[in-house]
């Protein structure tokens, strides 16, 4: 007892001394204002010196912006905003007291510079549009590429030498000409052909994707199809910089259909796609089966494969070398093997046609292999930030294009990972068969996280642009990866290279096995229930602010970044306004009205495209074609019948209907479409909704809405504005 006592007492003794306190339930103290805004202050501060990281940020949505606008801005006030706000954060920098004015200053500055570039990339590239309806024209021209296929079948890219009733200054640089299968030129071939041109399409629907845009900023100016065969010609020789892009193609195209021929087209066009970027082969179920279960970025020459090929070459470099006594000890391996991906990079943009994607993922490469031999770290925040000015630099309408804004987030959101996932600490006498399990689970954890966090940065990207959801897309990527990484493009890589010496077939063999793997992964969750969403696009502006909310998150620190976690969601989660009640084809042709949650299409086999569009950006379903019988459809036009869900007539004949005709569709109508021109209005047309040529050729494609008051239309053309791609300005 009195040990026992002695003991409790020491111990008490102790507790006061401070080697145990008493057990203390008060609440801590709310900090006060003043603590509250000391440290948002040191916050704030902090992050003002990673100011770099938000320039390309700030450029982006610049040049997004000059994109956007409704009217084409003048050197002088985008020169004057750029420089003047440059001027204003030098003197800032040397004279104000307060950093963060500073640094607010530096990013608008860049913000001008985005939108000057956007300004001067467009008059550089400026060419001449076709004008006009479509007509049947002779073209002689080059064949400078066979680019992707779509729905009517292989498509050229065309460099028009002469084109029938057009002079020379008013021929475009390039034009797009979809051919038959069985008709399909290699590039370099010189050919005259006739065709169905036109200028290139205005959007599918109201503030839908501007192809018109992006084939002005390509030098398409022409778009149609080959009527008849594609014949060769006997043209002068084209410019040297023609004749060397023709040669690089032509290469191109010969190595495609090589792979094609040693793997055959199940598995050899998709090989050729990810070896070349020629798509020409690859069937619509396979392109289905991919974009539902969410691996479709697979089949587009990115970074994913820019990363692969770089990779495998800086690891066996450095492998090699240190598997060499001697090279190991004389030669900077990390360096060398630095050099070797750059050259793999290098020669795979070559080999890829170098698109879009493709360049900017060769930038990021190169800037991270930059690194390495500059004795800086290749994967980093700044590095990217580096990287992605130097792609805006060069191409400013990369910001407005739905490839760069998912590439530049999920890289952001993964480097942002890579420098928060926490470091194990490695065991120095573990069995191999210990560090054989935890190797494997941090790389299934690693695998996850990734694509968790790829998912979610691209998410927002992909309702709005796409309206498509890939519901098993992170358990079909996590199946794929080590395919794709470890035997698809590895092997790919060695089998073109090889293939020219003829010793590439049994590694492209290796290859086609893993393409056949992953198709059998894509058949399979794209089969399952609900394997793919459709989701309404929001409204445009909760785009930029999942944008920014990402951003925050990605390249904040401190607790400030949460704020950007409501901002990330707002594509998700912003209430979707109504859908229209009809939808009419730019043109005139056809047209959609809308039953409940799904879209009844009056010419199911017209204009199938854009309907398609227009339907999936409204969150609708298209409805069996048997829905179509509400309306009665002769060769010529649809008329509603009683049970139509909207009253709407529909005449596409160019000509347009006489007077008696217009006069019956009216009557029977409350909304009459007209391809063709209107005649003097019957006396049944007084009070309907006619819209005609005139109309459509001033506004585009129509969105209607029933209100309590009558009918709101909405029309495409004044959305766009007038900007030099949209035919409305001068050029």
């Amino acid at each position: 007892m009195a040990r026992t006592a002695t003991l409790g007492k020491s111990l008490g003794d102790k507790a006061g001394g401070g080697w145990a306190a008493r057990l203390s339930t008060r609440l801590r103290a709310r900090p006060s204002p003043a603590e509250i805004r000391a440290r948002l202050a040191a916050e704030i501060g902090a992050n003002g010196e990673r100011w770099m990281l938000w320039s390309p940020v700030a450029f982006g949505l610049g040049a997004a912006g000059y994109l956007e606008l409704k009217a084409e801005p003048s050197w002088a006030l985008l020169a004057g905003l750029a420089a003047g706000l440059g001027i204003l954060a030098a003197l800032a920098g040397r004279r104000s007291a307060r950093p963060g004015l500073t640094v607010l200053l530096i990013l608008a500055s860049f913000l001008a510079a985005g939108a000057l570039a956007g300004k001067l990339r467009s008059t550089l590239v400026a060419a001449p549009i076709l004008a006009g309806d479509r007509a049947v024209m002779t073209v002689e021209g080059f064949v400078v590429d066979v680019v992707s296929p779509g729905a009517g079948g292989p498509r050229l890219l065309i460099a028009p030498v002469a084109v029938s009733g057009l002079a020379p200054e008013d021929t475009p640089k390039r034009v797009r000409v979809t051919v038959e299968p069985d008709a399909v030129p290699a590039p370099g071939q010189a050919v005259r052909l006739w065709a169905m041109l036109g200028p290139p399409p205005p959007p599918a629907s109201p503030g839908a994707y501007d192809f018109a845009r992006d084939a002005w900023f390509h030098g398409v100016g022409g778009v149609g199809f080959a009527v008849g065969a594609v014949r060769p010609a006997r043209l002068d020789p084209p410019p040297a910089r023609l004749r060397l892009a023709m040669a690089v193609n032509a290469f191109r195209w010969r190595l495609a259909s090589r792979i094609v021929d040693d793997l055959g087209v199940a598995q050899g066009g998709i090989a050729a796609a990810m070896v070349t970027g020629h798509e020409a082969w690859i069937t619509q179920d396979q392109t289905d089966a991919m974009r539902a279960s969410g691996l479709a970025h697979i089949l587009s020459i990115s970074g994913l494969h820019m990363a692969i090929v770089g990779g495998f070459l800086f690891g066996l470099v450095r492998l090699l070398i240190a598997a060499w006594p001697w090279a190991a000890l004389r030669v900077p391996g990390k360096k060398l093997a630095a050099v070797a991906g750059l050259l793999a990079i290098g020669t795979y943009l070559v080999i890829s046609g170098a698109p879009p994607p493709a360049l900017r993922a060769a930038i990021t490469a190169t800037v991270a292999f930059a690194a390495i031999l500059f004795d800086r770290q290749a994967i980093s925040l700044h590095g990217l930030a580096v990287a992605a000015l130097i792609i805006l630099l060069v191409q400013p309408e990369s910001a407005g294009a739905p490839g760069f804004q998912m590439s530049f987030a999920a890289t952001a959101a993964l480097v942002a990972l890579a420098e928060a996932w926490p470091r194990p600490v490695r065991e120095i006498s573990a069995p191999w068969w210990i560090r054989a399990i935890q190797g494997s689970l941090s790389w299934l954890a690693v695998s996850i996280g990734a694509s968790f966090v790829a998912g979610l940065a691209t998410g927002p990207f992909a309702m709005q642009h796409f309206n498509r959801v890939a519901v098993w897309g992170l358990p079909a990527n996590l199946a794929v990866a080590p395919l794709s990484s470890f035997v698809i493009m590895p092997f790919l890589a060695v089998g073109a290279t090889l293939e020219g010496v003829g010793l590439g077939r049994p590694f492209l063999a290796v290859a086609g096995w893993g393409i056949s793997a992953m198709m059998w992964i894509a058949d399979g969750f794209a089969s399952a229930g609900g394997a793919q969403r459709v989701v309404a696009s929001g409204p445009p502006f909760t785009l930029a602010l999942a944008f920014v909310g990402l951003m925050l998150l990605c390249l904040w620190r401190g607790r400030l970044r949460w704020l950007g976690a409501p901002l990330a969601l707002a594509v998700a989660l912003w209430p979707r306004p109504p859908a229209p009640d009809v939808w009419i084809a730019p043109d005139g042709t056809t047209a959609a009205v809308r039953q409940g949650g799904a879209a009844v299409l009056l010419r199911p086999d017209a204009r199938r495209f854009g309907a398609e569009l227009w339907s999936r950006r409204r969150g609708l379903a298209i409805a069996p074609a048997a829905e179509a019988a509400a309306y009665a459809c002769d060769r010529r036009s649809c008329a509603p019948t009683p049970a139509a869900p909207v009253a709407l007539a529909l005449s596409w004949s160019k000509a347009g209907p006489d007077l008696e005709t217009l006069d019956r569709m009216c009557a029977g109508a409350e909304i009459v479409v007209l391809r063709g021109p209107a005649p003097d209005l019957p006396a049944n047309c007084r009070d309907r909704i006619v819209l005609d040529a005139a109309d459509f050729a001033a506004g585009g494609a129509a969105e209607l809405y029933r209100r309590r008051d009558g009918w709101w239309i909405v029309w495409a053309q004044p959305l766009r504005g007038a900007r030099p791609w949209t035919g409305v300005s001068g050029r």
